[in-house]
């Protein structure tokens, strides 16, 4: 099972988008666990994520988010603004699946 973490400013703006990549998933037969989470739990969320994903309005974030990630080799990277503006799950499970190889 792949733990993929989307991070936004509250954990709100990101639920359609997850929800959209739990449903390609799941049509595709891939086993994941996608959540959303609020900027402010980076420290405590990103060490158990096999793949950390910024909104791109937390782009300002990568910095941090990269150091709470060092030590546990998990990836990090900010989603794509088309592919988050127009809710293109598929897209970002195929963007988080690519960093997880």
């Amino acid at each position: 099972m792949i733990v993929i973490k989307l991070f936004c400013q509250a954990g709100m703006s990101t639920s359609l988008l997850v929800y959209k990549m739990n449903q390609s998933a799941k049509e595709r037969g891939i086993e994941c666990q996608i959540k959303a989470y609020p900027a402010g739990s980076l420290m405590t969320e990103v060490p158990s994520a096999d793949v950390v994903l910024l909104g791109p309005q937390l782009s300002y974030l990568q910095a941090d988010a990269l150091r709470f990630a060092k030590p546990h080799s998990v990836p990090v990277a900010i989603i794509r603004m088309q592919d988050y503006g127009l809710v293109n799950g598929a897209a970002v499970l195929d963007f988080a699946l690519g960093l997880k190889k």
